[in-house]
């Protein structure tokens, strides 16, 4: 008979979130799948438990996670962990729950922490409809992408970063939805320095920009209003770029001058107007 996947989240800060069912959860696995086994081995000292724990991580996920099915398939219980929050959201877990759902083996979720639902809640933002777009590309084109295809987004946009990156990233969001953009920067969760930001896009930028951030971070972004009008495309861009061209200036400088007018990248700019 097969056994089962449990997903337990852990305290993303606090032990005191540590619910009686987790507790219960992983004193009856078999075996512990953990996204840093030194990190779940504290907490299960903590708990005073004693469990066999596996690695299972972004970067051996498969040859991993194949092996936790077979075992689970022959009968053995999993807990499966990552170093904070739930498992599965925005972490590895997700396709071991695909692997699971594909052999039929039953996964079953416990109720927890979750830091972006925490920080959902204490953000001041609207929660009625909200998107999770979870940690944004290092690649400079991707998260360009990403972004844009986020101008036009009315619900309350969720993120995550981390600190040697935040800079960056508020300078993009600003570049992309404009200084005015309230946002809640929420860092350390349930923790003894919790701290709870809100301002503007441009506040945000220029209060890290000379108090060095620290801690892991929730981005709560608001979204569009109905009305607001709809933000530039990259066609719009490319058919402005062709109106300069018809009065009479170069590509090159039409290109040049649009791109620092909207934001756009100049050599993306410059591509797409080259196969237009």
């Amino acid at each position: 008979m097969a056994g089962r996947l449990y997903l337990v989240p852990t305290p993303i800060g606090n032990l005191g979130d540590l619910s009686p069912r987790i507790c219960q959860t992983l004193e009856s696995a078999d075996f512990i799948a953990a996204e840093d086994t030194r990190v779940t081995r504290k907490l299960l000292s903590h708990l005073e438990l004693h469990k066999p724990l596996i690695s299972y991580h972004e970067h051996n996920k498969r040859e991993s996670g194949e092996g936790i099915v077979k075992r689970i398939a022959a009968g053995e219980t999993c807990v499966l962990v990552s170093d904070a929050g739930t498992p599965a959201i925005s972490d590895p877990g997700e396709d071991l729950v695909r692997l699971c759902a594909e052999a039929n083996i039953e996964v079953c979720a416990i109720c927890g922490p979750c830091a972006a639902i925490t920080a959902l809640a204490v953000s001041g933002l609207p929660t009625g409809r909200f998107t999770f777009e979870g940690f944004l590309s290092t690649n400079q084109k991707n998260r360009r992408e990403h972004l844009l295809s986020l101008r036009r987004e009315t619900r309350t946009m969720i993120f995550y970063e981390a600190p040697h990156k935040l800079l960056s990233t508020l300078q993009d969001l600003e570049e992309t939805f404009g200084g005015e953009r309230r946002i809640a920067l929420c860092r350390e969760l349930t923790k003894l320095h919790e701290e709870i930001l809100r301002t503007t896009l441009s506040g945000a930028n220029a209060h890290y920009a000379e108090q060095p951030p620290r801690g892991e971070f929730v981005l709560i972004l608001e979204g569009a209003k109905e009305d607001e009008p709809a933000p530039l495309t990259q066609k719009d861009a490319i058919a402005l770029v062709e109106k300069l061209i018809g009065e009479g200036i170069s590509k090159k400088d039409a290109v040049k001058q649009v791109a620092a007018d909207t934001g756009f990248p100049k050599n993306e700019l410059y591509s797409a107007v080259m196969k237009a």
